[in-house]
């Protein structure tokens, strides 16, 4: 794997996950976390930040190289994250430190 800047995203794939062979696996109900994902890229596109095509090309680009292990269904979220840090919208430190805190908040209740 790469190292740098997008260490931050490449330590979250779980060691025990893996990409999805079949069409079973890959067919399913999206976790809410994906469908709030899905509402900010097109809030992201429809305020000409990270237009939809370009983040399309960017997840196949990106998930067959850099992102290949993860799950196709968590390809979105780092493409997005790593595209937010190529144009220096957040740092690392910045995502490091918000997901921290999302952690926290999960681990309270």
């Amino acid at each position: 794997m790469t190292s740098g800047p997008y260490e931050v995203l490449l330590e979250t794939l779980d060691p025990t996950s893996h990409r999805e062979t079949s069409l079973p696996e890959l067919d399913g109900k999206p976790d809410p976390w994906e469908s709030s994902m899905q509402a900010t890229c097109e809030c992201l596109s429809w305020r000409g930040a990270f237009d939809n095509l370009e983040r399309r090309h960017a997840e196949d680009t990106l998930g067959e190289t850099i992102y290949r292990d993860f799950p196709v269904r968590t390809r979105s979220v780092v493409v997005t994250a790593h595209t937010l840090m190529d144009r220096g919208v957040i740092s690392p430190d910045e995502l490091r430190a918000r997901m921290d805190a999302v952690r926290e908040r999960f681990h309270r209740q």
